[in-house]
C-alpha cells in the first residue's frame, strides 16, 4: 500500500514540475503550490499508516482526485482504467474483436450484420445468426450482461474466438473459429442524396478516422451529382479538435481561421484552414441541436463565422472547454480543462457555469425547455454585448455559449405520442423488428433487391403493430384514445420501416427514411433550393 502513496507523491511532484513548465508561476505561487501538495501527501500517508480501521487506499486516492476536480469546471474529470479504455476506444477509430453488429433478442445475441470483410464474415457468419457460446461457455439464456458478452467476444488481435452459432433452418449448432482483428469504428452514420442536387452527411463524433470518412462520403455524393451539402451535426457530442479542423479545411479557403484557444497558463493556439479542400464551391448548411457539442460547435461556428454556409436548428450545447489528458500509471486518466475555444469572430463557445456546481450545469437542458428556448425563438434574448459580426458578410451572430443558428427550428414536442415513447423505452418496438427480421430476412432480400423499391413500396405489416400494442397492454402501456393510438401507429411504422432498411442495407438507408418528415432537414432543403 505504501507504494501507492510514494507513487502518488511522485505524481504530485510531476504535476508540480508541469505546473512550473506550463504556468510560469511567480515564486510565491510556486511555494504555495508545493506546500499544499506536501500537505495533501502527508495527510494521505498519515491516514494510511495511523487510521483506526483498514483503508482501501486505491479508492481513497480516487475519491481525493474526484473531490478536487468536483470543485472545478464541469468537464474536468477523472476516469479509472476501465472507463478510460471505454472512453477512448470509440475515438481511436477501431477496436479488436470478431466484427459483428448485434442486438439482444430474448436473452440471445442476434447478429444484425457482420462487418464487411471483417473476421466473422470471412469465416461465414451471417446476418440472423445467433451466437450462443464463446469458448464453450454459454452466453445465451443465462442472463449474462451485455458488457460481459462484449468482453468475451473482444480480445487481442490474432487470438481465436471459438463460437457456437444457431442458424435458422439448420438443426445442429455450427462452430466457427474466428480470428480476432482490428475492427473499424465508423463515425459517419449516413451519406445519401436528399434531392438530385443536395447531399447529406451525418456523423456522430470527431474520431481519428472521421476526416477521411467525410472526404470519402463527399467524393461518393459528388459522383452522384451533389452540388450542395447538408452537414448533420445533430446529437454529435464532439471529439478530437484536429478532426474538426481537418474537416473544416475541406470547405474553407487556405488561411481562414477555424478556431483559437486561450487559457491562463498554456500557450494560445490558432487553427487555420490548410486549403486544397474537396468542397470549396457548393453551398453548405449545418444542422445542429442542443446536443451538438465541442468539435461539432467548432465546425459549425467556423462555417458560420466565415460565411461559408448557414446553421439551422437550435442553439448548441455550449461545450467550449479544452481538456488536456493526463495519463496516470495504472491506466486511469485525468482530463483537465486548460483553455477555452473561441470561434473566428471571437465568440467563446463555452456556456456560463459556476465552479463546483455541476448539478445546475446538468439541468441546463431542462432549464432551456422550461424557459421555452427549445420551442420558441422569441424566448431567446441576447444583450448587445453578445453581438458579433461574421468576417465576410458582417452578419450578426450571437455569443453567450454555444452556436446560435441562423434559422431556428423548434423542437417538435408532438412528433411522438406518449404511448409510442413508452413502448419504445421498453424495447418493444426494437424487439418486434428483430423478430420480424429473424423470420423474414431472406424473403425481404429477394422481394426488395434495391432500396429505392423498398422505400417506395414497403408497408409495415399490421400484425407487427398489433403485436406491439398487445405486448404493451401486458405492461400496462395503452394509448389514451384513438388519436393517440393513430399517432403511435404512425410513429411505429416509420421507425420499423427505417430499422428494417438498416438491417437490409445500412445506416444511410435508416436515416433516409427516418428523416423523411424531419422539420430541421426540410428547412435546410428549403433554404438551399431558394
Amino acid at each position: 500500500m505504501k507504494r501507492i502513496f510514494w507513487g502518488l507523491l511522485a505524481f504530485f511532484v510531476v504535476c508540480t514540475s508541469r505546473a512550473q513548465f506550463f504556468n510560469n508561476n511567480r515564486p510565491a505561487e510556486q511555494n504555495d503550490l508545493q506546500q499544499n501538495i506536501q500537505k495533501l501527501v502527508m495527510a494521505s500517508v498519515m491516514i494510511n499508516n495511523a487510521y483506526v480501521d483498514s483503508i482501501d487506499t486505491k479508492k481513497m486516492v480516487e475519491d481525493a482526485i474526484n473531490g478536487i476536480l468536483s470543485k472545478l469546471d464541469p468537464h474536468s474529470v477523472y476516469t479509472n482504467a476501465s472507463d478510460t479504455k471505454k472512453f477512448t476506444e470509440p475515438l481511436s477509430g477501431s477496436f479488436e474483436g470478431i466484427g459483428v453488429q448485434f442486438n439482444m433478442l430474448d436473452d440471445t445475441l442476434l447478429v444484425i450484420q457482420p462487418v464487411p470483410k471483417g473476421p466473422s464474415e470471412r469465416v461465414g457468419i451471417l446476418a440472423g445468426d445467433r451466437i450462443v457460446s464463446v469458448a464453450d461457455t454459454a452466453i445465451a439464456g443465462v442472463k449474462m450482461s451485455r458488457d460481459e458478452i462484449m468482453h468475451r467476444l473482444r480480445g487481442p488481435k490474432g487470438t481465436i474466438a471459438h463460437l457456437g452459432v444457431v442458424r435458422r433452418g439448420i438443426k445442429d449448432i455450427l462452430y466457427f473459429d474466428v480470428k480476432r482483428d482490428k475492427i473499424p469504428v465508423n463515425s459517419v452514420d449516413a451519406a445519401y442524396m436528399v434531392t438530385p442536387k443536395i447531399g447529406l452527411i451525418r456523423f456522430n463524433s470527431f474520431a481519428q478516422t472521421t476526416h477521411q470518412e467525410v472526404v470519402e462520403a463527399i467524393k461518393k455524393l459528388k459522383g452522384l451529382g451533389m452540388e450542395d451539402l447538408i452537414i448533420d451535426l445533430q446529437q454529435n457530442g464532439g471529439g478530437f479538435l484536429q478532426a474538426a479542423a481537418d474537416i473544416a479545411s475541406e470547405f474553407l479557403p487556405e488561411g481562414d481561421m477555424i478556431v483559437y484557444t486561450r487559457g491562463r497558463s498554456v500557450p494560445s493556439q490558432e487553427l487555420r484552414s490548410t486549403g486544397n479542400g474537396i468542397f470549396l464551391q457548393g453551398k453548405v448548411v449545418c444542422l445542429v441541436d442542443e446536443s451538438s457539442a465541442s468539435s461539432a460547435e467548432i465546425l459549425s461556428g467556423a462555417i458560420q463565422d466565415q460565411d461559408r454556409g448557414i446553421v439551422v436548428g437550435r442553439r448548441t450545447f455550449g461545450k467550449g472547454l479544452v481538456q488536456r489528458p493526463i495519463d496516470l500509471p495504472d491506466g486511469s486518466m485525468i482530463r483537465l480543462t486548460v483553455s477555452k475555444y473561441y470561434t473566428p469572430s471571437g465568440r467563446c463557445i463555452q456556456k456560463p457555469y459556476e465552479k463546483g456546481d455541476r448539478l445546475s450545469y446538468a439541468k441546463d437542458f431542462i432549464n432551456r425547455y422550461n424557459n421555452g428556448e427549445l420551442t420558441n425563438a422569441d424566448s431567446i434574448h441576447f444583450p448587445d454585448s453578445l453581438r458579433y459580426k461574421t468576417l465576410r458578410e458582417k452578419r450578426t451572430v450571437y455569443g453567450g455559449g454555444g452556436i446560435m443558428p441562423d434559422y431556428f427550428v423548434p423542437l417538435d414536442t408532438l412528433k411522438y405520442s406518449k404511448c409510442y415513447r413508452e413502448l419504445f423505452a421498453k424495447n418493444l418496438v426494437l424487439n418486434a423488428n428483430l423478430k420480424y427480421m429473424d423470420k423474414n430476412r431472406k424473403k425481404l432480400t429477394k422481394q426488395y433487391p434495391t432500396f429505392e423499391k423498398y422505400k417506395a413500396t414497403f408497408q409495415v405489416p399490421q400484425e407487427i403493430i398489433d403485436g406491439i400494442f398487445a405486448e404493451g397492454e401486458k405492461q400496462d402501456i395503452k394509448p389514451k384514445d384513438d388519436e393517440d393510438k393513430a399517432k403511435a401507429t404512425e410513429n411505429m411504422c416509420t421507425t420499423l420501416k427505417a430499422l428494417i432498411a438498416r438491417d437490409l442495407w445500412d445506416m444511410s438507408e435508416y436515416f433516409n427514411i427516418i428523416y423523411e418528415n424531419d422539420e430541421v432537414l426540410k428547412k435546410a432543403v428549403e433554404l438551399l433550393e431558394k
